[in-house]
């Protein structure tokens, strides 16, 4: 008879659902996996160490660039580590700005999430759909920042600009008649917050139709329930947190347990699974969208009725407004000298963390009195849910990998920092 052996498979990282740089050995016995090591490092890019040699405020860039699916949140808590160092207050108006944009954040991750997991598992619809919202999104985005993606929005201080009070309109074009361009632009006719209002009214009609397109599915249900069960201690010892440890049971939430901007001024349900398996933390993702969606409703109305100033007024972190700028030489020198030599910070370490989409994501700063950080770490997400993954699909087959990849919502611009 044959020697019996485990086959080693080589999982990605050329593969759709490796999502690009992640190389998995798997050593299976026939279609079970008997154990994963995940390769790291293919993406490598040095993050921590190149903001290390850029002053502070030029490197607000650089948390875009992590995790690019969920790009404010990042810099939210960049952002308050300066803040906290500094002891800067944040105008109130900001607070607002950055809390409705972090939800927003929230949206756009989960819809990433919802896709391509659903893309992994073998449902094309979703992802088609969960695009078209997304796109929406990203034009406030676009309208705040100028760009689609990488906004550097939040600055030390407050935002970058107040919203604009004109939404940016489709153009015609060959491809659309008038009357199709009529709809496209009927929600686009006021300022950016009545936009946003629209937006938050139709949105819970779409996340009623991805529920009726998967939560119910047979197909779905088969390919999630029961796949990579976490308990909720484990959960806690492997170092989860967002809706991987939600998804097992702890309500643990920064925004609740150790409330940051305004949070603690909304009102909202943290969301949490029984079982811990892939289909909890599908359910648990589909809340927390709904739950955003209700936070920056009222996010829209406390800014419709509150005017104000969107940047702190210490002038050794904000620059000087563009049209005194125009005619007045110390303004110029003050903008040159801010954006090229940067500001000190005093002597000190901070950590601060905000609840990203993907679990709590931290900056901790050493700060040595110069213009540059001493070290910079980040605490991502990703990391700790990836260190995981050996455990959660020991036991299941190698199309469960697939599922458990998408599950833990992997992003590797955080984990090859």
């Amino acid at each position: 008879m044959a020697e019996i052996r485990n086959y080693t498979l080589n999982f990605g990282p050329q593969h759709p659902a490796a999502h690009g740089v992640l190389r998995l050995i798997l050593e299976i016995d026939g279609e079970v996996i008997e154990r994963a090591d995940p390769h790291i490092g293919l993406l490598h890019r040095g993050t921590e160490k190149l903001i290390e040699s850029k002053p502070y405020n030029q490197s607000i860039g650089y948390m875009d660039r992590l995790d690019y699916v969920s790009i404010m949140c990042n810099e939210h808590a960049y952002v308050m580590a300066i803040e906290t160092m500094l002891g800067i207050k944040v105008p109130e108006r900001a607070q607002y700005i950055r809390v409705m944009f972090d939800e927003i954040t929230r949206i756009l991750n989960h819809l990433m999430w919802l896709g391509t997991h659903g893309l992994d598992v073998g449902a094309m619809s979703i992802f088609l759909y969960a695009f078209r919202e997304r796109e929406k999104l990203i034009d406030c985005y676009e309208a705040v920042s100028g760009s689609r993606m990488h906004a550097t929005y939040y600055r030390p201080g407050g935002v970058y600009r107040d919203l604009p009070d004109k939404m940016p309109q489709y153009l015609a074009s060959d491809f659309r008649t008038d009357k199709e361009l009529k709809v496209m632009n009927e929600n686009r006719q006021g300022s950016l917050l009545d936009f946003i209002a629209d937006f938050v009214k139709e949105f819970p009609k779409s996340i009623q139709q991805y529920d009726e397109l998967l939560t119910d599915n047979r197909i779905w249900k088969q390919r999630l329930v029961n796949i990579g069960i976490v308990s909720a201690s484990r959960a806690k010892q492997l170092g989860f947190t967002g809706p991987m440890l939600r998804g097992s049971g702890v309500a643990w939430d920064l925004r609740k347990n150790q409330p940051y901007a305004v949070y603690d001024q909304l009102e909202f349900d943290i969301p949490v699974g029984v079982t811990g398996d892939s289909y909890d933390r599908y359910l648990v993702h589909m809340e927390e969208m709904r739950q955003s969606n209700h936070i920056i409703k009222q996010c829209v109305n406390w800014l419709q009725k509150n005017p104000g100033t969107v940047m702190s007024d210490d002038h050794k972190v904000s620059p000087p407004k563009r049209t005194n700028m125009k005619d007045d030489m110390e303004s110029l020198i003050h903008h040159f000298k801010l954006f090229t030599e940067g500001y000190c910070l005093p002597e000190g370490e901070v950590y601060r963390a905000v609840e990203h989409p993907k679990g709590e994501f931290g900056v901790y700063l050493i700060s040595d009195g110069a213009n540059k950080p001493y070290r910079v770490k980040i605490r991502a997400p990703g990391f700790a849910h990836l260190a995981a993954m050996d455990e959660m699909v020991r036991g299941h087959m190698l199309s469960d990998v697939v599922t458990i990849i998408g599950t833990q919502d992997v992003v590797f611009g955080e984990i090859d920092r």
